[in-house]
């Protein structure tokens, strides 16, 4: 389970984000391109923009869902 108190400040503020469980897989940037990110610096994912419609929100829980790692929350 993500933990908002771990999340990377890189994160763009708002109800989603990534945390330092992230090992980089880029799923959640395939499920949700236009929300996630990969900073291939530091090697972990972020999320760049937040979802404002209810169909934004359910690409954002998909990708939520496809993280093997549990490093996206929605409790932002």
């Amino acid at each position: 389970m993500a933990d908002k108190n771990s999340k990377f400040e890189q994160n763009t503020p708002g109800r989603f984000y990534v945390d330092d469980q992230c090992i980089a897989c880029d799923a959640c940037v395939m499920e949700a391109p236009l929300f996630f990110a990969m900073n291939d610096e530091e090697g972990h994912a972020y999320v760049k923009l937040q979802p404002k419609t209810d169909a934004e929100i359910e690409q954002c829980n998909e990708a939520l869902e496809a993280c093997p790692v549990e490093a996206i929350g929605k409790d932002g």
